[in-house]
């Protein structure tokens, strides 16, 4: 394919990711630039969420390693059976594990950082246990948004690493079943037993924010 310049916006947003990756690998230095600021935020997201608040200090690493794999499997990159997006989750998710079985890393309750991003959590996990209306809320509802989200990070930060992937694929990166089972190497069944224990698990680990957003229907 020709080289894709990052200054034909309009141009470049319809090339593919498996389209950028092939001329990146053929020397074009902006397919790259492109693809990295595309999925820049989605896979640092991914890692960090994944290897929870314990381990936050070897999440700049595990990113950085993530990316460095995929500047070296370049040439052998091929679009098949799988998308450029699941082939990079799947090696973020690898990573992240390694380190998470490295740590020796156990399920345990803990308070979570009230500093962190819990208004974004309450965002993106709407569809799964919240549905904030933030550009409508009052700053009452925006703070009990932000708690909502804080408890929602720590519930996730508890559950089983592979349950915790799963479902942050699913409702952060929009993953459809058949590609968390390509990212995560399992079989169909397994990952949807993953979703459905892991929201079973968040919704009771939930329970008191979600009672009082039904006294606020």
């Amino acid at each position: 394919m020709p080289p894709v310049s990052p200054d034909s916006p309009a141009d470049s947003a319809a090339v593919s990711d498996d389209q950028l990756m092939l001329a990146y690998a053929g020397g074009d230095t902006a397919a790259f630039d492109l693809l990295y600021a595309r999925h820049e935020g989605g896979l640092f997201r991914f890692v960090r969420r994944l290897m929870g608040v314990r381990l936050s200090a070897e999440v700049d690493e595990v990113f950085q390693e993530t990316w460095e794999r995929i500047i070296k499997a370049r040439a052998s990159f091929s679009p098949q059976g799988a998308s450029w997006r699941t082939w990079a989750f799947t090696i973020a998710h690898n990573l992240a594990m390694d380190r998470l079985r490295q740590s020796g890393r156990e399920v345990s309750y803990y308070a979570h950082d009230e500093d962190g991003d819990g208004l974004e959590a309450g965002v993106l996990f709407s569809r799964g246990l919240l549905r904030p209306e933030a550009s409508h809320a009052s700053a009452e509802e925006l703070a009990f948004w932000r708690a909502a989200g804080r408890r929602l990070l720590a519930c996730l930060d508890e559950l089983p690493d592979e349950q915790r992937a799963a479902f942050l694929l699913q409702q952060e990166e929009d993953f459809t079943v058949e590609a968390i089972a390509q990212s995560l190497d399992v079989g169909f069944e397994t990952v949807r037993s993953r979703l459905r224990y892991g929201l079973q698990k968040l919704r009771v680990c939930m329970e008191r924010y979600l009672s009082a957003l039904e006294h606020r229907a």
